[in-house]
């Protein structure tokens, strides 16, 4: 009889515990936020009926000077907003530029994702919230946006790194049409710092950039492969046997690797080469990077001369060395690229070291493409860099 009673009880704490569920699924305000107006701005709305100050910050807003005990440094603006009824909390932008933005809420001080919008991404651990704004078709918000168009496939893919080694994953996008046949060029398109080989198809929408292309006629249909540049990782953070550690700047804390990723790179070509249906020979392949990928792809392209005929250097980490790195670099020119492109956002904490390099390659003779856009160490300058290398390459 108790163990009746007992189900009984529990059926009921379960059928109340559903109906609560479902009450607040169905009956929760009814909030579009964030919502692209006509004009360009952007209305966002959080229901926060018993916060005392609400704030939002993004991308969008101007950037503001903060002091640390390294000096000062800029960081995204932050605005507060207005309660209205129903303790329903807004802010309007001004009218924005066809773009993709990153933004949060701040509730009382503390960090909190606009819950009205399931989309976010992820940069090192931690996560914001994106919207895209386009106003008409070819802008940058038409371009990282999924339109109706042929769409190439995205996969996992884990190969074998004899010189790391270990089991690795990787991130590799075919084209549309790449199922009927024929043989393709390889991009082969690296990650800065903190990131791995989510972040281009995430952060960058390097898929979205590369459809939208292809099918514009702007881009040669390719291979594009985005390797994870952590070395002493086999896959993005939680997706291996290190299991659910908090990511950080350098990869896995306590693991270390066995060799550089310029070493170990021809393990990545290597394994393309023999599942992949590639067109072969370095007027085929073509390597960029931002950041320590863009380091990452310097560091290659010297060293394996006649590997790339494209090399793409995006706010790069660059690590002269001594007199061994500019032997290497004088063989590079030698064997005559076909396009050696340099880009950075005028602000960039690395502006310094890339200016160093121009100079050196004027110095030298060695012939490149230089590109300078406004802004800093960011995405949005990644982003136009990728989708320019990627107009120039394969032609």
């Amino acid at each position: 009889m108790k163990k009746r009673v007992v189900s009984w009880v529990a059926c009921t704490v379960l059928c109340v515990m559903t109906v609560f569920a479902q009450e607040a699924l169905f009956n929760k305000n009814d909030i579009t936020s964030p919502e692209v107006n006509a004009d360009g701005s952007v209305t966002f709305r959080l229901d926060a009926p018993k916060a005392v100050k609400v704030e939002l910050t993004g991308d969008f807003l101007p950037l503001m000077k903060v002091s640390t005990p390294k000096g000062e440094v800029e960081q995204a603006g932050i605005v507060e907003m207005k309660e209205g009824e129903n303790g329903i909390w807004t802010y309007t932008s001004e009218k924005l530029s066809p773009e993709l933005y990153y933004y949060k809420f701040k509730v009382d001080g503390m960090d909190y994702l606009d819950p009205s919008n399931v989309y976010m991404s992820r940069d090192i651990a931690t996560y914001t919230n994106i919207f895209i704004v386009e106003k008409e078709k070819g802008d940058k918000g038409c371009l990282y946006s999924v339109n109706d168009i042929p769409h190439g496939n995205v996969s996992k893919v884990w190969y074998d790194s004899p010189t790391l080694k270990m089991k690795r994953r990787m991130t590799v996008y075919t084209p549309a049409g790449y199922d009927k046949g024929g043989r393709y060029p390889v991009l082969y398109l690296l990650h800065g710092a903190g990131g791995d080989e989510d972040a281009w198809t995430t952060l960058g929408r390097a898929a979205q950039i590369l459809d939208n292309l292809i099918a514009a006629g702007k881009a040669k249909p390719m291979i594009v492969v985005m390797p994870n540049g952590n070395t002493n990782c086999e896959a993005t953070p939680g997706e291996w046997s290190k299991g659910m550690y908090k990511p950080s700047f350098r990869g896995h804390a306590t693991s270390k690797a066995v060799a550089s990723m310029d070493e170990s790179f021809p393990d990545i070509v290597k394994y393309i080469e023999t599942y992949y249906r590639t067109l072969k020979g370095k007027k085929s392949r073509a390597i960029c990077g931002l950041s320590m990928g863009g380091g990452h792809s310097f560091a290659i392209s010297k060293r394996y001369p006649d590997m790339f005929d494209y090399v793409g250097l995006f706010s790069a980490a660059i690590n002269m060395g001594g007199n061994d790195t500019e032997k290497e670099i004088a063989n590079l020119f030698a064997a005559r690229p076909k396009l050696y492109w340099i880009a950075i956002g005028n602000t960039d904490f690395l502006y310094k070291g890339n200016e160093d390099y121009r100079k050196f390659l004027d110095s030298k003779g060695f012939k490149y493409e230089y590109l300078e856009t406004d802004g800093g160490h960011i995405w949005r300058n990644w982003r136009i860099y990728l989708t320019l290398f990627a107009q120039k390459i394969f032609q």
